[in-house]
């Protein structure tokens, strides 16, 4: 077996879609989008444009045949220093073998960049093998919350509007219609330029709601058009803005990503996520990814409120597994307690 750096896109994303066409931070534009975020944000703290490496795409072969993929970020933050491999590694068959030469190599990677853990979230089954898989290997649970959609709702989509409108709650129905009758406007955008008056709503959304903004949604915006990925949707009521969402088109599905909205009785938010749902028909999608909710049981989940609202729609449970971390110096102590109190603090 042996480990080299893939260069072609056709080939990293042709094993994508054959072995997890989910894995959207897997994705050959999503790196791009991190290195060009992290060029951006070197040229404003220096002056000038720093070329540091912080992405690495692996391919794992065997017999010079290509049997695993991971796409690994270096993150350098307050809280600690770590490789990150989001929705990954990717694996043709998931077997200890194959884990442990990436693992080997990846430790030989966390010396040379002087980083304290690694943190994988590979989108496979939240099952009693695998978390047992992983425990023997090391790894921990790591003390974030469920992001990243690990724990998400879906809607599938391969059905005529009208049954899917027939599985949604009869609250849900009324309200769409409700908006239509109201004249809600719906606009959708390629233009980055319309991000402006989204981004300012997205601000207000996030210092009302007490969430960490995503400070990439430009870079992201423009990296995912060029392959048609994403599309802007604005709602408007009486010509004033009042929600928006940024949805991602991935392989088999579209993706409920980025979204922000006005507080109010206006049910703008009902008709975005319809006319959301039907482009992702007529794009040949078969599964509207409404992301995030929150676990069962948990009162106090800052994502209660939007869970119910998006379990208005239909749709059915996915639950991945869980975040892991590989501890890899003492250092890793401090990490651990600052995001687990983080995360406790904030409901989750």
């Amino acid at each position: 077996m042996e480990i080299r750096e893939i260069t072609d896109k056709y080939i990293w994303e042709k094993f994508i879609s054959e072995s997890s066409p989910q894995s959207l931070f897997q994705s050959w534009n999503w790196g791009e989008t991190i290195k060009k975020f992290q060029i951006s944000i070197l040229r404003l703290r220096s002056g000038q444009e720093l070329k540091m490496k912080n992405l690495w795409r692996l391919g794992l072969y065997e017999k010079g045949k290509l049997i695993g993929i991971a796409q690994v970020q270096k993150v350098v933050a307050r809280r600690g220093t770590f490789l990150h491999i989001r929705h990954g590694p990717i694996f043709k068959v998931w077997t200890k073998k194959y884990l442990n030469f990436l693992l080997d190599f990846l430790r030989q990677l966390s010396r040379e960049q002087k980083v304290s853990f690694i943190r994988i979230s590979p989108l496979i089954e939240n099952s009693d093998k695998n978390k047992a898989f992983f425990q023997n290997l090391g790894f921990i649970d790591a003390p974030i919350h469920r992001m990243d959609g690990e724990y998400c709702w879906v809607l599938d989509i391969d059905r005529d509007e009208s049954t899917i409108l027939s599985g949604m709650r009869k609250t849900t129905r009324y309200l769409i219609r409700q908006a239509q009758k109201m004249n809600v406007e719906i606009v959708k955008s390629k233009n980055s330029k319309d991000l402006d008056e989204f981004i300012t709503l997205y601000e207000h959304t996030a210092a009302r709601h007490h969430f960490v903004k995503h400070k990439g949604i430009i870079e992201e915006f423009n990296r995912l058009m060029d392959d048609n990925q994403i599309l802007l949707f604005k709602g408007y009521y009486q010509k004033k803005l009042l929600a928006g969402a940024l949805i991602v088109f991935y392989n088999h599905q579209a993706i409920y990503h980025h979204s922000a909205s006005e507080e109010g009785k206006i049910p703008v938010n009902y008709l975005l996520q319809w006319e959301a749902v039907k482009e992702a028909k007529k794009r040949g999608k078969t599964l509207y990814n409404f992301w995030g909710i929150a676990p069962e049981g948990n009162n106090r989940h800052p994502w209660r409120g939007l869970t119910l609202f998006k379990k208005g729609f239909g749709g059915r449970m996915i639950e991945y597994l869980h975040a892991k971390d590989l501890p890899l110096s003492t250092s890793y102590c401090a990490t651990y307690l600052v995001e687990w109190f983080r995360k406790v603090l904030k409901g989750y």
